[in-house]
């Protein structure tokens, strides 16, 4: 079933693709338009590329990894004139595939395939590469005009945190952020999201259960992460700041281009 929301964007090859502005922050509310979040764009229509062409995206942010983009090579219209920024080497530990099937044929059940993620979430916002792209992505945020879109391959593990993460150092209510990240289970055509992915997991013997934890997102996975956070590094904001790049100056750049 597809749901609609008036910040998801329906393709026929792009699953995931979605609006994270809207939301009420410390300096105002985010602009619509400009934060955009999806999966790859590999299986990607002509009609598809000219409707993401049309978006205007000044800056693209690949968080996945070499492996990742020589197997599934995102595709872009002739005419799009957006700067796609990554940082080299791997973000998942098994190359050419993403962080949510790390492991997988260790997983049989749905309570095996949950505890495998939250275990991923613990781990997550401390892999050099990721880190080295999120960087990029505040950068981005700080320093370029423009729309921009973050991606990884399903767009909603590395790509839920790192916009979680944005969300946050922005000032929007935790209620909000996790709203904002749990919309991967409803947003657009679902079953053909989890279709798209499921052959490959079958063949390494997960159930339809345990998939489709795997395949979506939970609250759980997200808190675990920033409680990672914060028993590293004090704060969320002290994580952005040291590891990130992402202090007070940064926070207030961003602003300027975001707040509506």
């Amino acid at each position: 079933m597809t749901i609609i929301d008036d910040r998801v964007l329906n393709f026929d090859g792009i699953h995931n693709f979605r609006d994270y502005g809207g939301y009420a922050a410390r300096a105002g509310r985010l602009a619509r338009g400009r934060l955009w979040r999806s999966g790859q764009h590999a299986g990607a229509t002509p009609a598809d590329l000219a409707r993401v062409r049309d978006l205007g995206l000044a800056t693209v942010i690949d968080l996945r990894g070499d492996s990742e983009r020589a197997a599934f090579p995102c595709l872009r219209h002739d005419d799009f004139a957006g700067d796609v920024l990554f940082h080299p080497g791997e973000t998942a530990s098994l190359h050419g595939q993403a962080a949510h099937a790390e492991q997988a044929d260790r997983i049989r059940s749905a309570d095996d395939a949950r505890a495998q993620m939250v275990r991923l979430y613990q781990g997550m916002a401390f892999r050099d590469v990721l880190i080295g792209t999120w960087r990029m992505y505040g950068a981005a945020l700080a320093q370029r005009d423009g729309a921009s879109l973050l991606h990884c391959l399903a767009g909603k593990d590395r790509t839920g945190v790192g916009a979680a993460l944005i969300h946050h150092v922005l000032g929007v209510h935790h209620d909000d952020i996790m709203d904002d990240y749990l919309l991967t289970n409803s947003a657009g055509n679902v079953e053909a999201r989890i279709a798209a992915q499921a052959g490959n997991l079958a063949d390494m013997g997960l159930s339809e259960a345990a998939m489709r934890v795997v395949l979506g997102v939970e609250p759980v996975f997200l808190d675990t992460a920033f409680a990672a956070i914060r028993e590293r590094h004090g704060s969320i904001a002290g994580y952005a700041e040291t590891v990130l790049g992402i202090g007070a100056p940064q926070i207030a750049a961003m602003e300027q281009r975001l707040i509506d």
